[in-house]
């Protein structure tokens, strides 16, 4: 293989891999903030609605947030090229966390409808090993397991030496 096509792979693998890492580092957690909405007697009659949907119902649905978000994440390269890079950072990084938030909530609501699509059945789990392949060789770098001990050893020091 040559030098270039290895440099650009590795560029690839890590700029995937930071993406992956951010979906996963939010994926539970915004899910679970979103569930709490379904307390509210409306809420929680959407997301009936949508656990009562038809494979392609549910397919479709993952259609609104991306469309919602699109003129968003649009913004925020428009504030980049007229050179309001910190508010354009801040607008980009709230859609994602916002789009994550929602999609991790609506893959929990529709993935047993998805699951009776038989190119999703049958792609969605090489696509979850694949992806765990990949998040595996991260946690097992040496930039990975240095940046946890140095996690640990800060909070450490943080208890011990909090008032």
């Amino acid at each position: 293989m040559s030098l270039l096509k290895r440099i650009l792979r590795r560029i690839f693998f890590l700029l995937f891999a930071a993406l992956l890492l951010f979906e996963e580092w939010g994926w539970e957690p915004l899910a679970r903030l979103f569930a709490r909405l379904a307390r509210l007697p409306l809420w929680a009659r959407i997301e009936r609605s949508i656990t009562g949907l038809s494979p392609i119902g549910a397919l479709l649905v993952f259609g609104v947030p991306v469309l919602t978000l699109f003129p968003v994440k649009l913004l925020a390269l428009y504030l980049f090229g007229r050179g309001q890079t910190t508010f354009g950072l801040v607008l980009l990084l709230g859609a994602k966390v916002a789009g994550t938030a929602v999609l991790a909530r609506l893959f929990q609501l529709t993935q047993p409808a998805l699951m009776r699509l038989a190119w999703f059945a049958l792609w969605y789990p090489r696509w979850k090993a694949w992806k765990d392949a990949i998040l595996a060789e991260v946690h097992n770098s040496v930039v990975w397991r240095s940046a946890q001990d140095l996690k640990r050893r800060t909070k450490a020091w943080w208890v011990q030496w909090r008032p």
